[in-house]
């Protein structure tokens, strides 16, 4: 297929690693990134929808990749699961910006089994995101990164505060020993979703720790978009 995998970015400077959904090496499909100024990970990640200049912001850059030739847009945010709507009626491509899309088809193909969800920040994931993605509380089971310092000092501050390498082994031990609490709490469990698009490249780990199937924002393009 001609034509790329348009990415929506967050206004950030930490690493992303091959794997995490701003490095376009992560994508079955060539991809481009384009990063929406002032979108920084504390104006996203949050319980509510972003700020109404920012969404429209979102709109704009998913118009402009979509007029450059992206046949898909996705982008490196979950929690831009609340806004999905108005950046899909925006454009005429198909989008998927979060991996909380998946969670309805993720429970039905593994027998209507509660889920887990690996989010970057449990106390900001509220009703808010769980409702725009038709995510029940008692379907789900959530475990957060905030409580990692690996993680939540290069990714979960300000701009000016991010930048240099991240400590990938700390983040996979801590994203790993999440996912086998979530199974020790719920050994029904059927599958787990990450939320954040900076944790798929934990994805295998995950999978070999737990026995369970892992999904990510890279298996819904790769379901949207071939």
């Amino acid at each position: 297929m001609s034509g790329f995998i348009g990415v929506l970015m967050l206004d950030t400077v930490f690493e992303r690693i091959v794997g995490d959904a701003g490095n376009t090496a992560s994508y079955h499909l060539p991809a481009r990134t384009q990063v929406v100024p002032k979108a920084g990970s504390t104006d996203i990640v949050r319980d509510g929808t972003p700020d109404p200049a920012l969404v429209a912001s979102f709109c704009a850059a998913a118009r402009s990749l979509e007029a450059e030739g992206a046949v898909a847009l996705t982008s490196t945010c979950g929690f831009l699961v609340t806004v999905q709507d108005e950046i899909a009626k925006s454009v005429g491509i198909p989008v998927m910006v979060s991996a909380l899309s998946l969670f309805p088809f993720v429970r039905a193909a593994h027998g209507n089994r509660p889920v887990g969800i690996i989010t970057a920040s449990k106390p900001n994931l509220g009703s808010a995101a769980l409702s725009a993605a038709g995510i029940a509380l008692d379907h789900a089971l959530i475990e957060g990164m905030e409580d990692c310092e690996a993680f939540a000092s290069a990714i979960l501050v300000p701009k000016e505060r991010q930048g240099g390498c991240i400590s990938q082994e700390a983040i996979q031990t801590a994203v790993t020993e999440k996912a086998v609490r979530l199974c020790r709490a719920m050994p029904d469990l059927g599958a787990i979703v990450l939320e954040c698009g900076n944790l798929p490249p934990y994805a295998q780990a995950i999978e070999a720790a737990t026995g369970k199937r892992v999904y990510s924002i890279l298996d819904g393009m790769k379901m949207l978009i071939r």
